[in-house]
């Protein structure tokens, strides 16, 4: 007869929630068998990125992140050498279960020093990431090893602390989700994990800029800027859960989302008590934080979700001199000779601009832009959809949306303006 078996269900239950309640209480292997996708928890989506895989080796669930440098696209038009985890920029995400003994390898092929935190989470002071303080740095070339037990579950992130403004700068972020053990919280149908980040790559170079404090021009959700973020796809009467978490160097971001009020149900802290959740449109996401937000998918549409800073729904070029109301006289073009990779903004407004066609500089993407079934929708940057449809079955891209017959914004008739009043 096992362990397990001979202490009873109950016994064993009784165990865990008291190790996962005392911090530093390290629970015995067998009695936090290791958590399996599917069986112990619903899996993150993670649009435009992945999670981390795992194996398990004596019951421990093992997991290794590169950290390097290497090319990525943030939007058609945009690459740029940066760095990042196992070729990804935020590096995967990790998943587990409170209570799973998790060992995590870190190999620095980077050119400096790094070593990574465990945002957020509870971990024994060695295992805490501070390269000087807990641990000396991992150097180039080396592999360091780091154990321990997740004690709380929720929506963490990970991140180097050696030599942070340039690594997190360059791109050293991600995200690190625990699932609940023993089912406290009502499972999502659908469950997607977003890391917001905000980068300066001036037009024509290829490489960030990570001691900017101001000036951002590329603005992004899992590495991405709209329009090549994916969108956030659910069933329609489905329970939806989005983590986001921000590891921008400056900025705090108040995503808000079209057609829904939600709740935020979650901090990197804990969960929030049901009692004290209230309903919004718009979550601030501050700097080194995470926020979970959950609603039901009751309204079918594409509903967009943005960050609500206007320079955060702009792409590179969105950001040059402004004319506004002025009548230049070919000044845009003179003075584009003059200074190498410059665009005035337009002298009517910038709306209209980015479905121009205008030629842009070498590696860098257009101030904003897609076509859209109505037009083209002119913003870029931190933005995404979320596409509600009935009877979903997968997380498939379903096209736009079509609206019901007589529930579309249209041009008024003279003769509705006549008969309301309307000159």
């Amino acid at each position: 007869m096992t362990v397990t078996g001979r202490i009873g269900k109950a016994a064993l239950l009784i165990l865990v929630v008291w190790a996962l309640a005392v911090p530093g209480t390290r629970l015995p292997s067998w009695a936090a068998a290791p958590g399996r996708p599917g069986r112990d928890y619903a899996p993150v989506v993670v649009p435009n990125g992945t999670t981390l895989p795992w194996h398990l080796v004596e019951g421990v669930k093992v997991f290794h992140l590169v950290a390097a440098e290497f090319e990525h696209e943030f939007a058609p038009g945009l690459i740029a050498r940066v760095w990042g985890y196992n070729g990804q920029t935020p590096g995967p995400v990790i998943e587990a279960v409170a209570g799973d003994r998790v060992r995590i390898y870190v190999t620095n092929r980077l050119p400096e020093g790094t070593s990574v935190h465990w945002h957020g989470m509870i971990v024994p002071n060695g295992m805490d990431g501070v390269a000087g303080l807990t641990q000396r740095e991992i150097r180039p070339g080396e592999t360091f090893r780091y154990e321990f037990t997740l004690r709380t579950a929720g929506t963490f992130m990970y991140h180097p602390h050696r030599d942070e403004m340039i690594q997190m700068g360059m791109g050293l972020t991600g995200m690190f989700v625990v699932h609940p053990r023993l089912g406290k919280e009502e499972r999502a149908d659908r469950d997607f994990a977003l890391m917001l980040h905000e980068w300066l790559i001036e037009p024509g170079t290829r490489r960030p800029h990570p001691g900017a404090m101001s000036g951002f021009n590329v603005l992004t959700i899992n590495g991405k800027a709209f329009p090549a973020t994916d969108a956030l796809v659910a069933s329609q009467g489905e329970r939806v859960r989005i983590r986001l978490g921000n590891l921008s160097a400056m900025e705090h971001h108040p995503i808000h989302l079209h057609g829904y009020s939600f709740k935020i149900t979650a901090t990197d802290g804990g969960p929030i008590p049901a009692p004290a959740q209230w309903p919004e449109t718009t979550v601030l996401v501050p700097v080194g934080t995470t926020r979970d937000i959950e609603l039901v998918a009751s309204h079918a549409g594409d509903w967009l979700m943005h960050c609500h800073m206007t320079h955060h729904v702009m792409n590179q070029m969105g950001h040059g001199p402004s004319l506004l109301g002025l009548d230049p006289a070919g000044l845009d073009q003179r003075v584009g000779d003059l200074v190498s990779g410059s665009m005035i903004i337009g002298q009517t407004g910038m709306a209209g601009m980015a479905e121009m066609g205008m030629p842009v500089p070498r590696n860098s993407i257009p101030m904003a832009g897609k076509e859209g079934p109505w037009g083209f929708i002119d913003m870029g940057g931190m933005v995404t959809v979320l596409k509600v449809r009935p009877g979903l079955a997968s997380y498939e891209d379903p096209g736009w949306y079509r609206q019901p017959a007589g529930t579309t914004a249209r041009p008024a008739t003279a003769e509705e303006l006549a008969a309301d009043g309307i000159r």
